[in-house]
């Protein structure tokens, strides 16, 4: 990609991004092809049935996958003109967490049980002053700023919760130390991994809110992987839609639930209940999820559409503009 106004603009651009795995039953298509871009201090939505390949683009953006059982990654990441792929371990790490951060599913299996939450956002702390021009050493300094963080986050009595191990605290606690120790490093972009999946319908939406609201507060981008569109609804202001390793939709969180485009989407928000007593049952996509050890050169979602035609068959749809900003890989928006 040349280094022109669209890599000066995001934060991230993630172009033709493909990853295979490796497995006993030949390779594993994980992502085909993805191309999307982070615009600054935005919340940008990853939204799929689980096995799309949402959390390997987190992965694959941030440099965590493993090899193997990886086996073949091509595409560009490119990060403030920067591309990721192109960097070494030592080189990533570098990038990692003090530019871009990630918060994981499991709160309690990031964070280490033997060490109590303040010493734990003190190292996130110190790994960022080792790598700025400045290093602030002070001891007193560190503990103000743990505290802040901890109160920026929301946690009441933060200098008693900095005190305490992880397991003495509950799940939507935990996470909210996960969000702190992640924006106490001061990162341009902060990749969410289902990070609200474990935690109750009230914890859930306390968490959200405070993610949308830290994200003007700290100046950083948010790209959240979700299963859930209703996650999605609440918090992004883009949301694109993937299935079987690919992005099938995108487009500003309004117009994709009010006009989606793509069968899939439509799909989707048809499986989700109203919140009111209906008389008709709610509608299910017909099939079964691909099988990403397939190689197909037609439509993904073909077998399943309502809409299939022959063309569908014959090649793999491009993600095109249906309307201003929203795209769509369907051959019905010709």
């Amino acid at each position: 990609m040349k280094e022109g106004s669209i890599l000066t603009e995001n934060v991230l651009t993630v172009e033709n991004l493909s990853i295979d795995y490796e497995s006993n039953r030949g390779p594993v298509h994980a992502l085909d092809s993805v191309s999307i871009g982070i615009q600054p201090r935005s919340l940008t939505a990853i939204v799929g049935e689980s096995g799309c390949g949402k959390t390997s683009l987190g992965l694959g953006v941030i440099g965590l996958l493993p090899m193997p059982p990886v086996k073949n990654i091509t595409g560009k990441v490119w990060y403030k003109k920067v591309n990721l792929l192109d960097l070494d371990k030592e080189e990533i790490r570098r990038y990692r967490g003090t530019e871009i951060a990630m918060i994981f599913q499991e709160p309690i299996t990031s964070l280490n049980p033997v060490y109590k939450v303040g010493q734990q956002i003190e190292e996130a702390i110190a790994i960022r002053d080792s790598r700025a021009t400045h290093k602030n050493t002070d001891a007193n300094d560190r503990r103000s700023e743990i505290i802040e963080s901890l109160n920026r986050v929301r946690i009441p009595d933060a200098e008693n919760v900095a005190n305490r191990y992880p397991f003495e605290l509950s799940g939507g606690m935990r996470q909210r130390i996960m969000i702190a120790m992640a924006l106490a490093q001061k990162p341009s972009l902060l990749i969410a991994d289902e990070p609200t999946t474990a935690l109750d319908v009230t914890t859930q939406a306390q968490v959200l809110k405070l993610m949308r609201n830290l994200m003007n507060e700290v100046n950083t981008s948010i790209l959240l992987i979700t299963h859930d569109l209703a996650v999605a609804s609440q918090v992004a202001d883009k949301v694109a839609v993937m299935y079987g390793g690919q992005i099938v939709e995108e487009a500003e969180v309004n117009e994709l639930f009010s006009a989606p485009s793509h069968p899939y989407t439509q799909g989707l928000l048809a499986c989700i209940p109203t919140g009111s007593k209906a008389k008709a049952r709610l509608k299910p996509i017909q099939g079964n999820v691909l099988d990403l050890k397939q190689t197909v050169n037609y439509c993904k979602f073909a077998p399943r559409c309502p809409h299939v035609m022959d063309k569908c068959w014959e090649s793999k749809p491009d993600l095109r503009t249906v309307e201003g900003e929203h795209k769509a890989a369907c051959y019905l928006n010709e």
